[in-house]
């Protein structure tokens, strides 16, 4: 009986090392998605930057609406 507690212990833990190591893989590659420059043209890369997160301009009414 003690020797299948093993087994299973064993499948357990191989088991969930597979699913760690596919998470630290998976994270390795959204890293590299997310931080190597892409491509605008062919020949070159793209310049690096932060991605600015801002409305678009205001805009005045229309004359005669009667919004506010």
């Amino acid at each position: 009986m003690r020797g299948n507690r093993t087994m299973v212990g064993s499948a357990t833990a191989r088991e969930l090392l597979l699913v760690v190591a596919m998470a630290a893989v998976g994270l390795l590659l959204a890293t590299a998605a997310a931080f190597t420059p892409w491509p605008v043209t062919p020949g070159g890369s793209a310049p690096s930057g932060l991605v600015d997160l801002h409305g678009p301009p205001d805009t005045p009414d229309p004359a005669g609406s009667t919004s506010g």
